[in-house]
């Protein structure tokens, strides 16, 4: 791809595509070869079914998947639309001869780009990326048993999903809060072919670390991580069975269960449960502190 300038201080904007592989580490180095090949097929057959010249656009190997740039004069609502559907389509042809799956994660962003003689950077790379390998995306990929997960950043989102187009329906999208690397961010989830996908409960994001400084507090402050901590120790204690809980605590039977043949504890201290042990060897039980001596 040829550029007006390929100065690394100027920029241009362009619409950014991240593609991952879904566990791309669970394969062997002979299938590895093989997955490439089958993740090139999909975009590239795309390309040429939306009507875009493989040559106008710019690609990266990542290894597990690549990066694009395309440029301004290339409409995205194209690859939003038409080239997404073909990449679904081939994708989901590819896989019909295949026991395990290929699943991909796409994720776009509009921004400046620089280009320099080794290829693309900004943050405007970085974003897509970032969505692309998100626990959203991830999850959302398994959880749903889909082929294609697809990530828009919150501009995109406003600025070209929003307002529809041919295959590009804004219904279709879930959005979501992200803390990613660099800050909490907006995106948009879509499961081709699907209708919009319930983003649910996930697993967090790896939490910003601003550079030179402390790991950011949790959400609430201070107090907030204090009920938290306070939580966790109130649930790790009531899982510890202590002593049981008097019949006047528990409004039940003498018998001291619950009649469903459930014991109830309150812990006030440390407890060791053993039941049906044989022990072999001399076992300390209990804790040591100070200059105490064991007891055996």
């Amino acid at each position: 791809m040829e550029h007006d300038a390929l100065d690394a201080g100027e920029a241009r904007y362009e619409l950014v595509i991240s593609v991952d592989a879904r566990r791309s580490g669970q394969y062997s180095d002979a299938d590895k070869p093989r997955m490439r090949e089958r993740i090139y097929r999909v975009l590239e057959t795309a390309f040429a079914q939306a009507g875009v010249d493989r040559d106008a656009v710019h690609m990266e190997d990542r290894g597990d998947g690549v990066l694009v740039s395309v440029p301004g004069r290339i409409a995205v609502t194209r690859l939003l639309g038409l080239w997404m559907v073909e990449v679904h389509e081939n994708l989901r042809e590819e896989n019909r001869s295949l026991l395990v799956p290929l699943g991909l994660r796409v994720a776009m962003h509009v921004g400046p780009v620089r280009h320099d003689s080794r290829g693309i950077s900004g943050r405007a790379v970085d974003l897509p990326c970032r969505l692309a390998d998100s626990a959203v995306a991830r999850q959302l990929l398994d959880r749903e048993r889909a082929d294609l997960v697809l990530a828009v950043s919150d501009s995109l989102y406003v600025d070209v999903v929003s307002a529809g187009g041919k295959f590009i329906e804004p219904a279709r999208f879930s959005a979501a809060r992200l803390a990613l690397k660099e800050g909490e961010v907006s995106a948009w989830f879509h499961l081709p072919g699907r209708p919009a996908p319930d983003i649910g409960p996930t697993a967090p994001e790896e939490p910003s670390t601003p550079v030179g400084g402390p790991p950011a507090a949790p959400v609430g402050g201070p107090e907030a991580a204090l009920a938290a901590m306070d939580a966790a120790l109130a649930a790790r204690t009531a899982a510890a069975a202590g002593r049981r809980v008097d019949d006047s605590d528990r409004g039940g039977d003498s018998d001291g269960d619950d009649g469903d043949g459930t014991d109830r504890y309150r812990a006030q201290g440390d407890l060791s449960v053993h039941r049906n042990n044989v022990y072999q060897q001399p076992v300390h039980i209990g804790r040591v502190t100070g200059d105490s001596h064991r007891k055996d």
